[in-house]
């Protein structure tokens, strides 16, 4: 089925993976509660040991928006194996929220950091996604830091694939041809987190991973954000600065839909009647 709006239902699927995190609520997300050796960890576990396919999504502040009016990006988180803070923008949120997010799990350092796991234990990797270019730059300047990881392939689809099933099943029969252990998606959100679900899945790659602008960053064709705009959260600004052009609505009027939500959910926290039942099980994605 090509990607798209196609049902205003959340489906949950059995998880492949089952850990032991527990959740924080930021908007209609339920984030896993683990830490970033934590995450990379138990990913790179899952695929070695070639468990079922299982997806793993990076929130930031632009998931949670695009979660309030997105049906399909909904049903993708709702089942989704693993989800982890990308962005800074939830830590902030989880402590408005009292909740207990460690750190965060950004997708460019869980990138590098399972293609290093890779490396080690033995397991192929594929890059889908990004810029032409990106992924095979990526790649190469992955193996030259490290020598023993094995590539399985790379593919950039052209602009509209996700509405072209030739090209839907060209990229599915690449992957399968290619039996990678970690997938690896730069498609940009919702696109990834979508494709992810309704067609990653079915390829029986153990581990499908979004990671955005990643390949991008890895393979020299953008540089990252100095280490201290990283460690302030202020990546985002970065950006912003760089490239206002395609990204002031995305960060100034994206970040203060953000922060309404997490105002609200807040209030809502915080009235005494609005207490969730603490009987009733609390699904992956809260909300209609």
């Amino acid at each position: 089925m090509p990607v798209g709006l196609h049902s205003m239902t959340c489906d949950v699927q059995p998880k492949a993976l089952s850990f032991p995190f527990p959740h924080a609520r930021i908007g209609r997300a339920l984030v896993d509660c683990c830490s970033f050796v934590e995450a990379a960890n138990a990913i790179a576990h899952h695929a070695a040991r070639r468990g079922s396919p299982a997806c793993v999504v990076t929130p930031n502040a632009q998931h949670i928006v695009l979660l309030e009016s997105d049906a399909c990006l909904r049903e993708a988180y709702a089942n989704a194996d693993l989800v982890v803070a990308d962005g800074a923008a939830l830590l902030f949120a989880s402590g408005l929220l009292r909740e207990k997010l460690p750190e965060r799990v950004t997708g460019i350092d869980l990138f590098e950091r399972l293609c290093g796991r890779a490396a080690e234990l033995g397991l192929r990797v594929f890059l889908l996604g990004g810029r032409p270019g990106s992924a095979e730059r990526a790649a190469e300047k992955l193996r030259q830091k490290f020598p023993c990881l094995s590539v399985a392939g790379t593919c950039c689809p052209p602009l509209g694939f996700e509405r072209d099933e030739q090209e839907l099943r060209a990229i599915d029969d690449t992957i399968r041809a290619a039996q990678p252990d970690l997938l690896f998606v730069a498609l940009g959100a919702p696109k990834q987190e979508v494709w992810m679900h309704e067609h990653g899945r079915r390829l029986g790659v153990p581990a499908l991973i979004g990671v955005g602008g990643s390949f991008e960053i890895v393979g020299g064709l953008l540089p990252r954000a100095p280490r201290l705009l990283q460690r302030l959260g202020c990546e985002w600004l970065y950006r912003l600065l760089r490239e206002p052009g395609r990204l002031w609505k995305r960060y100034l009027i994206g970040n203060g839909r953000f922060l309404w939500i997490i105002l609200q959910q807040a209030g809502q926290r915080w009235r005494p009647s609005s207490e969730p039942d603490a009987s009733v099980p609390v699904p992956r994605i809260c909300g209609p």
